[in-house]
């Protein structure tokens, strides 16, 4: 056991380690959070909430993120562990409420693991029918048996790379990541040369005011399009909970996760500010507010920017992402599942490590197993409760991000004015990080409750996102009595330490 671990009460869970690089972990990082995925699935949203404020919309979204980030690298500086979120929060509120945001954070994942495997068949599809020129092949994804059984394959294989060592990960990610952020790169500045040359849809000028959330915007536009912002955001944690495998683990982790955020804030800008310009947010033809385009903006504007032979290439980009963000979300489930179970909040099984790879083997076959029960399941039961269950996923992201950053303030209680850079990144960071999240968690709740929000689909007048998002927490506080009385150890603190909250230089 290290020193760190000695000092922090915590114990090694038998993973490699020396094996993430500060530029390693912001690519997991970066491969987590999907950006070519997540721009053309919300480019459209964000528009049809805030037209040409997009630029503010996603600073705005990010200015929690990097507060929060900060939260991250602190509390993994005194106590790095795979288990991230919910080691810390234990440490510093106590068990019941750790156990409810480790539950948040690895139900979240599922969720979107499910949703990841089902955005890559659509756009596997979709390459695949613009390589043969047959229209027909797309359509394959909307069929729902083809639809699940290829979803099930590619979680499958997910499930296979993860289980083979963090360094194949690493490995896989280097291509698809790299793929995906060149292609992007080359889509915007296509984009941007399109508007210089006079042959751009629109045309319109580079203008600052479009980086000004504080004017022209209405309220509740400004807090819809913030939301899904935070949510284009999600992801990044990933490098946090590489800790333990990390080369050096109190530092790279923080730095890795600084860099990835810092990163994807400005792709999303670069792309978001050329492809307003080149087709501007009107709701006709190519405008970025067409409801026909809003829910793949890549694919109305691939041709169009790239020319015949780009189109495939950006899908082929856009199935990479997802693909890679469905393979690294893996890691973050189930670490933090090796973590629960090493400190006994979850069955024992669940701290196996495999002895030949050393990562979560048991714990990441249980996440893929889930994903793919979760997916089958509520795909044969009704779209309407696969749409509401992702869009309350943003409750619990807030839940369990927010719980986190104030758990930084706490947990350094006794020390936050010992000197500037504690007051700074222990305190105010943090605390504004987790003000924000708040907020934005209590406002996403009233809006849950409003059926529109979501598939239209409600309980009493009462839209199922809010019982969907309330549901699953509450499933979670169900399981965790459940887990109380059969196995204490954890719920009495005899397995995690508290953290004393000593003061140090």
């Amino acid at each position: 056991m290290s020193e760190t671990q000695e000092d922090t009460g915590l114990v090694s869970k038998g993973l490699a380690t020396g094996k993430v690089g500060t530029l390693s972990g912001a690519i997991l990082g970066i491969a987590s959070v999907a950006p070519g995925y997540t721009l053309t699935a919300s480019i459209g949203l964000i528009v049809a909430a805030v037209g040409l404020k997009m630029p503010a919309i996603f600073i705005a979204g990010f200015i929690p993120m990097f507060l929060t980030a900060y939260a991250y690298r602190e509390l993994n500086s005194r106590a790095p562990d795979c288990g991230a979120s919910f080691t810390w929060s234990t440490k510093a509120f106590g068990p019941y409420i750790g156990w409810m945001c480790g539950w948040g954070m690895v139900i979240a994942t599922i969720i979107v693991l499910s949703n990841l495997a089902a955005i890559a068949v659509e756009f596997f599809y979709l390459f695949i029918a613009r390589i043969f020129n047959n229209p027909d092949i797309a359509d394959l994804a909307d069929n729902k048996l083809i639809n699940i059984v290829t979803t099930l394959a590619f979680i499958a294989i997910a499930t296979f790379i993860a289980s083979r060592g963090i360094t194949t990960s690493e490995y896989v990610q280097y291509v698809l990541v790299g793929f995906q952020m060149v292609v992007l790169l080359a889509f915007a500045a296509m984009a941007i040369l399109h508007v210089g040359r006079g042959d751009a849809p629109a045309g319109l000028s580079f203008n600052l005011d479009w980086f000004d959330p504080f004017t022209g915007l209405a309220m509740g536009a400004f807090i819809i399009g913030v939301t899904g912002s935070i949510f284009a955001f999600w992801g990044w944690d990933t490098c946090l909970t590489l800790g333990e495998e990390s080369k050096d683990p109190t530092r790279v982790p923080g730095r890795a996760g600084l860099l990835c955020v810092l990163t994807i804030l400005l792709t999303y800008l670069l792309v978001a500010v050329a492809v307003m310009m080149y087709a501007g947010v009107g709701e006709e033809g190519l405008g970025l507010g067409n409801p026909e385009n809003s829910e793949n903006v890549f694919g109305a504007l691939a041709d169009p920017i790239l020319g015949g032979f780009g189109g495939p290439v950006l899908f082929l980009a856009i199935f990479a992402s997802s693909v890679a963000s469905l393979q690294t979300t893996f890691l973050p489930a189930a670490r933090t599942m090796l973590a629960m179970g090493a400190y006994k909040a979850f069955p024992a099984r669940f701290a196996n490590v495999s002895p030949r790879f050393l990562v979560p083997a048991y714990a990441t076959v249980v996440a893929g197993v889930i994903t793919g029960a979760f997916y089958t399941v509520v795909s044969l039961l009704s779209e309407h409760v696969l749409l509401d269950t992702i869009a309350a996923l943003g409750i619990m992201i807030c839940w369990y991000y927010g719980i986190t950053a104030f758990a930084c303030v706490w947990y350094f209680r006794r020390e936050l004015f010992k000197n500037l850079h504690n007051v700074v990144f222990k305190f105010l960071f943090p605390l504004l990080g987790g003000l924000v999240l708040a907020a934005v968690f209590v406002i996403s709740i009233r809006e849950s409750m409003n059926p529109e929000n979501g598939s239209g689909a409600s309980i009493g007048g009462i839209g199922l996102v809010f019982y969907m998002g309330f549901g699953i927490l509450l499933f979670g506080a169900v399981l965790m009595v459940i887990w109380r009385f059969r196995s204490p150890e954890f719920f009495e603190g005899r397995t995690m330490a508290a953290s004393n909250s000593r003061a140090r230089s």
